[in-house]
Parts: C-alpha cells; structure tokens; sequence
C-alpha cells in the first residue's frame, strides 16, 4: 500500500487527485488539508480516513477537531500543523495542491524527507527555484510536474531512452497557451471586463487565481519560469505559443529539429495519475482524444503589448534573484483585489510593473529574503491602492 499526502485537498487539484485515487488499486489518503474549507475537508476526512487533517485558519481547525471527535483521525492547525503534515513519515508522495507562495515552505519540509513531489504549486519554483531544486538534490527528492504543460514537458522528455541527460539536446521548450477568454482583445477593450468575463476561461475549469492569472497571461510567464529549473533550460529557450484549442499541452523542439508533442483532451486526470504512478501508465477512465472530431489545430504569437504580465516574468527571470518573488507576491495581491472588485483587469499588470520597478533585488536568496521580498511586494500593492 502506498500512501500520498494531499496538501490542498478541499481545492481544484485536490478534489480531482482524490478521484483520480479512488480509481487506482493500492494507493490511499495519509494526510489532507485546507485553509478553511473544513466542510469538505470533513466529508473527504470520513470518506477517505486519512491519518491525520489539517486547516490552516486555526479557528475552522478547532471545529473540525470537535466534527471529527468521534473518529481515530489526527487534527492538526496552522502553519506548523501543515508543515507537520507534509513531513509525515507515512507517505511517500506529497501532493502540493496549495494555491501560491503558501505552498513553498511544506513542499521544502517535504522534500527534506525525501518525499516524492507531485508539484502542483507553480509558485514554490517561481519564487525559490534554486532552492528547492537544490533541496530536492541534496535529499533525493524526486519532483514530477503535475501543472498540464509541465507534465507534457516531462513526457516528451520521457519519450527519450536517457530521461536524465537531455539538456544539450533540447533545442526549445514550447509551452502552449489557451489564451483564456480575452485572446484577441486589445487595451480598450478590457479597460472595463468584468470579473464574471474573466473567470469564464473557454477551455478548463480551475480555481479563480488561476482563471484569473490565465486571462492576464501571467499563469504562462510563472509556467516559464517553473519551467527553466524543472527542466534546467535557460529562459531564451523557452517559448510560448497561443493554441486556443487546448488539445497540445506543450512540445519539445530538440537540435535536430525534431518537435515531440504530448495531446489529450483538457483534463487534469491524467497529468495528476502520471505523477502519482510515473514511470508507470496504468488505464484511467475519461475523454479519448477523438482525432476526426477534434478540429483544426491553431498557433498563434502571444500579444505581449496587451497582456504585460507575460513580458513581465521574463524580466523578472532575467533579474533573478528576489525578483520572480515580488513579480509573484505583487501579482497575488492585485488578482486577490480584482476578484474584490477594488481594481480593473488592466491594473493588474501595471502594479505588477510598479513593484518591480521599486524593488531592491537581493541576487542571492535566502528562504528567508524569498517571504520577506514576497510580504514586501503584498504591501506595496496594497499602499498603491490608494494611490490608483
């Protein structure tokens, strides 16, 4: 029996990685958590009855101690509680489901264990890449994507016969890019959409950061930057190409010219059943990809002039340092108050821009320079609140 520990389990990629357990034979809960979703977490907890839970918010953790008074399940609270959870000694597979930098630290506590990384936390590599891929180094940690253009990534590069030496290989990665639901819109136009038009993505359902960070084209500019220490590829070999249709989710160009591409419906089944069971395939229920019905194939350039915050990661890539976590941390702030309607859509990148602009980059990173850079950047969004 293997045992997996989901950290987010009440979110989008929680809920569909328990589905996707509940098909696999010798695979089960150890350790669930939630920030306050404790309902859920309660229904998943006698459902699934996993050794222990967590709530971050410790007031929702305190109630779901008495919900579930009546079983043998282990309730733990806050920020300790979850780091506690994630190094548990019981599972050897850490789902990271946590929306944001709030999933750096327990994937680090994870990794110093050893554990198997089912990363789904795009955040923990945007803001402390090194550092966690030099953790994961040191302790044997092995890290498999679970983001659907990651682990296309992690496919294709899988297809070779030696999986760990492709770097002079690989000519280009290529990440693709819905587009979200703005795609062909201009400056004008989006001055004034709204948060209903926003979270209407065309092609996936996902949690509303995300949605969000999708129609401004940051979700890409982060997957680029996750993508250059998961693959080890520097950034002016990572590309981005619109593909509306979502049927692509990335390819790799090697130096021979040859382009390997993983396809499938837009679903995040797979991608999280090949993390959980990689190197192995096993059968899964679900959409076929229907090659006769699927229709015409489209690539198109990213506009960068519209949609900033892509142009955004890459500067902030370049910069390094400090710097990937204030273009996250300012850009956390800015959806969180769009999604309160205190900002429009198009304001989002300019206070991503603003942060950066002010920000006094620390080129060599502490853990402890990463939180601080990243509170920094928070609070300077917030003061240019009142400043708009």
């Amino acid at each position: 029996m293997r045992y997996i520990t989901v950290l987010g389990s009440t979110g989008s990629i929680g809920t569909q990685t328990l589905e996707v357990m509940e098909q696999l034979e010798g695979v089960r809960p150890d350790g669930l958590s939630t920030y306050s979703n404790i309902q859920l977490l309660e229904q998943q907890a006698r459902r699934f009855q996993p050794a222990a839970v967590c709530a971050v918010e410790e007031a929702r953790a305190k109630e779901l101690k008495i919900a579930l008074a009546d079983t043998q399940i282990k309730v733990l609270a806050g920020k300790n509680g979850l780091l506690e959870l994630a190094s548990g000694a019981n599972s050897d597979t850490v789902v990271t489901g946590i929306v944001g930098i709030a999933g750096l630290e327990p994937t680090l506590a994870a990794i110093q264990m050893g554990k198997r990384i089912a990363l789904a936390n795009k955040e923990t590599l945007v803001t402390a890449g090194m550092l966690v891929m030099g953790a994961a180094k040191q302790n044997r940690a092995q890290i498999i994507p679970v983001d659907s253009e990651h682990s296309a990534v992690f496919q294709c590069l899988a297809a070779r016969a030696n999986h760990d030496d492709y770097e002079k290989e690989v000519d280009a990665i290529i990440l693709t890019a819905s587009g979200g639901p703005f795609f062909g819109r201009d400056k004008k136009s989006l001055s004034q959409v709204t948060k209903k038009q926003a979270l209407s993505h065309p092609n996936w359902e996902m949690g509303a950061k995300i949605t969000i960070d999708s129609a401004t084209l940051m979700n890409k500019g982060l997957e680029v930057l996750e993508a250059a220490h998961l693959f080890s590829v520097p950034l002016d070999k990572i590309e981005v190409i619109v593909h509306r249709q979502s049927i692509i989710h990335s390819m790799v160009r090697f130096t021979d010219n040859a382009v390997i591409a993983q396809l499938g419906v837009p679903d995040m089944k797979l991608p999280i059943q090949y993390a959980l069971t990689y190197p192995k395939r096993l059968a899964m229920r679900g959409n076929r990809l229907d090659f006769a019905s699927c229709g015409a194939l489209t690539f198109d350039q990213p506009d960068t002039d519209t949609f900033r915050c892509l142009p955004l990661a890459y500067r902030a890539g370049t910069i390094g340092g400090t710097m990937p976590a204030v273009l996250n941390g300012a850009n956390e702030e800015a959806v969180s108050l769009f999604l309160q309607e205190k900002i429009c859509f198009m304001e989002i990148a300019d206070l991503v821009e603003e942060a950066m602009s002010a920000h006094q980059t620390v080129s060599k990173p502490k853990l402890e320079d990463i939180i601080h850079a990243d509170r920094w950047a928070r609070e300077y969004v917030r003061r240019s609140l009142h400043t708009i």
